[in-house]
């Protein structure tokens, strides 16, 4: 069967990024900042205690423009986008990717949310990326691969979408995915993150919290050519809150809560997040 093959090749692309040595699994730290200087490093003395890598890595400091620059500390070898230096501004903003400070198997670089500057921290050989316990999935079942109409909006609005944090940042929502499924006509609002990026669906359902994650789920769909849009439930998959707790994911805006159960595409992930 056609669909069963293409399914499994999804679920093995799916565990394969998921996996990679700098992928979601990787992450041991997500440390705010305060403005001006922070002391890092994995001595209990710094502001930022690292889970990894030297006692003492250096000061990283966040102007009042908010500039973030990092100046290491004598004697510590670091690399700075391949290279090793002294000290280095740490930019985050997109659509380039961030300044990557690396030592050893680890690596940390500047991420901003809601205007809060905050290091990430990746560890290639970190436990959970070690200790990685596969993907549960529910019996793939045709009737959740939806054929939905397709209303883009005649403007792109921008949506107020909170994160796990409670941190709210406005999302530029596309238009809405309508179908129809036990009775009721649901709505679901696609956030559009570029026009080369498939539309992106926050989705929290029936299952949430008890079968699958209590946090919702992702579904990813292909941009519509027309006023069609295919929704495929079996497919939908776990936020990167699902594997760790150093990410930051939005939480399901109230349109895309569906009052059913979607008993379809990822389970809870039996390592849990912690």
């Amino acid at each position: 069967d056609a669909r069963a093959v293409e399914d499994a090749a999804w679920r093995a692309a799916r565990v394969a990024k998921l996996t990679t040595p700098d992928g979601w699994l990787t992450l041991i730290g997500l440390h705010f900042l305060k403005e001006g200087s922070n002391t890092v490093g994995s001595a209990q003395g710094n502001d930022v205690v690292l889970a990894g890598g030297p006692a003492r890595l250096g000061t990283v400091t966040v102007a009042a423009d908010g500039k973030v620059s990092l100046d290491v500390a004598a004697g510590v070898a670091v690399q700075v986008d391949g290279r090793e230096v002294r000290s280095a501004e740490l930019k985050w903003s997109a659509p380039t990717d961030p300044t990557r400070v690396t030592f050893g198997t680890v690596t940390l670089f500047a991420i901003d949310r809601s205007g809060k500057k905050a290091l990430r921290v990746k560890d290639s050989e970190a436990a959970r990326r070690r200790r990685f316990a596969g993907i549960d999935y529910y019996p793939t079942d045709p009737s959740w691969r939806i054929m939905a109409r397709w209303g883009a909006f005649e403007k792109s609005r921008l949506m107020p979408v909170a994160n796990v944090l409670g941190q709210v940042s406005p999302e530029l929502v596309a238009g809405k995915a309508v179908f129809e499924r036990e009775g009721r006509t649901i709505e679901l609002v696609a956030i559009d993150e570029g026009p080369e990026a498939p539309l992106f669906f926050v989705i929290s359902d029936a299952t949430s919290g008890k079968e699958t994650y209590g946090g919702g789920r992702h579904l990813y769909a292909e941009r519509p050519t027309g006023d069609t849009i295919v929704l495929d439930f079996n497919r939908a998959e776990n936020p990167p809150c699902a594997f760790t707790p150093f990410s930051t994911c939005p939480v399901p805006p109230k349109e895309n809560r569906l009052p059913f159960a979607v008993k379809a595409g990822e389970k809870t992930y039996r390592g849990g997040p912690e």
